[in-house]
Order: C-alpha cells, then sequence, then structure tokens
C-alpha cells in the first residue's frame, strides 16, 4: 500500500497521508511521493488541494527510526530534500490547500498543516510542536509561519515546552480556522474544499500569492502588489462571469479560467 494515496473528485486533488500504524510520521519515500503528488494538482484539472491523515493521526512527523538509523539520511537531507520542499510547494501552488487534521499533528506533521490556506480540524484532533522533547529546533517553516499566526509570545512557549494545543484551543488562539465535531468532520472539512473548486481559481491563486508577499512587503509595497495583481484577476474569465452573474441576478458559474 502507498504511503501517499491521490485521487482527483470534482476538482479536488485529494491526498491523504498513509502511515496510519505509524501514526502517519514521515519516512523519505513518504516526503516525496507528497511532493510529487502536489506537483500534479498542478493540473488544471484540479482547482483545490484537500490534504488529510488515515487513522487516528494526521501525521506525527518525522519517523524517529529512518533519522535514528546510522545508514539513514541526515538532518540536511531530511530538511533540504524532503520537508523545505513540501512546505514550499504548497505555498507556491497557485491553488487553495485545505489542511483536514483528523487526529495528532505533532512536529513537522503540525508545521505542514499549518502552511497551508485554510486548516481545520476535528474536535479529538490535537497540534504539538514536539522537537525540544528531543532536543532538536521546530522546522518545516514552523518558525516562520506560527509566531505569524499566534504571536511571538505564545508561540515561542509552544515551541519551547512543547506543549499539546487541543484543537479548540489552536482555534482559539488563531493557530487555525475552524473545529467541527469528530462525527462530521470528513463530511464538514471536505465541504469547505469543494466550495473553494467551485470558486475562481485565477482569484484564489492571486489571493495565495499577494498574502505570501505580504510577509517581506512594507504598507506601500503591499499597495502595488494588490495592484498589478488585481489588474490581472480583473482579466480572467471568471471575473467577467462574476460581473454578468451579479448584474443578471443569477449564481455564477465560475470555470477556473
Amino acid at each position: 500500500m502507498s504511503s501517499i494515496l491521490f485521487e482527483i473528485k470534482d476538482n479536488i486533488g485529494i491526498i491523504s497521508l498513509n502511515r496510519p500504524e505509524k501514526l502517519n510520521s514521515f519516512n523519505g519515500e513518504m516526503s516525496l511521493l507528497l511532493q510529487d503528488k502536489l506537483d500534479e494538482c498542478k493540473s488544471d484539472e484540479v482547482r483545490a488541494i484537500y490534504i488529510t491523515g488515515t487513522g487516528k493521526g494526521f501525521s506525527a512527523g518525522q519517523d524517529l527510526s529512518e533519522i535514528a538509523d546510522t545508514n539513514g539520511p541526515g538532518f540536511t537531507t531530511v530538511l533540504s530534500k524532503y520537508y523545505n520542499p513540501i512546505v514550499t510547494r504548497i505555498r507556491k501552488l497557485e491553488k487553495p490547500v485545505v489542511a483536514a487534521v483528523n487526529g495528532v499533528a505533532a512536529g513537522a506533521g503540525a508545521n505542514i498543516a499549518l502552511c497551508c490556506d485554510i486548516v481545520v480540524a476535528a474536535q479529538s484532533a490535537s497540534f504539538i510542536q514536539a522537537f525540544s522533547k528531543i532536543g532538536l529546533i521546530p522546522d518545516s517553516g514552523g518558525t516562520y509561519i506560527l509566531p505569524r499566526l499566534i504571536g511571538w509570545q505564545k508561540a515561542s512557549a509552544l515551541m519551547m515546552l512543547g506543549d499539546k494545543v487541543s484543537a479548540t484551543d489552536a482555534e482559539r488562539f488563531g493557530m487555525i480556522y475552524k473545529v467541527f465535531p469528530d462525527e462530521s468532520f470528513s463530511q464538514e472539512s471536505f465541504a469547505i474544499a469543494a466550495t473553494l473548486a467551485r470558486m475562481p481559481t485565477k482569484g484564489l491563486g492571486y489571493t495565495k500569492q499577494v498574502l505570501n508577499i505580504s510577509l517581506i512587503n512594507h504598507f506601500e509595497e503591499q499597495l502595488q502588489e494588490e495592484n498589478v495583481y488585481q489588474q490581472r484577476a480583473a482579466k480572467t474569465e471568471d471575473y467577467e462571469e462574476g460581473v454578468n452573474a451579479f448584474l443578471e441576478k443569477r449564481t455564477p458559474v465560475f470555470k477556473g479560467k
């Protein structure tokens, strides 16, 4: 059985982390497969991406047995070849990426989820910056993303203390978008991806790019970027359809063009 399950359904690229016996912890094979599937999501057929885990966990992070193996990859390889390309792909994909955190998300598993555009979690899910427990630092973009989500002080404490954060607290902190009851989680989280897949894909992609740029821009620079990307959005077929539908008092039918 593949460590990554993938299918395209109703214009949604569905990616499932699939090492349930290891709480979907990452090894090299799984990391490279995830990169491949994210690349497949560049296809015009895909208008939104939905990432979740099989079994009881989203991802427990790095499979430590691989790191502990004297013949295994070193940290330089693990970061530069496995994790950094994953989070870079997620941020550069010009389409919305939903992380549906169905269970524990720890270490790199948590930070991969948090770099997605919309993060939702099941009531029983939790998030752990587990790195300090074994003497490591947060990676996979965690030191960049988490302080921007919840603030420096809280991020610093969670990274140093390694506290487990419940899904409810993660929502309250602003770490994630929303929590759903376990029994309806799959249906309600997937509905978000389905909604995004029917929306103006290029406009959403431009929104994502402008948000990325905002992390390094000054206010005046950001206004200029908004100008550039708004002009691009105004040239799309979906913009024309949206305006026409509004004027004609009907529901728009977007095509992602």
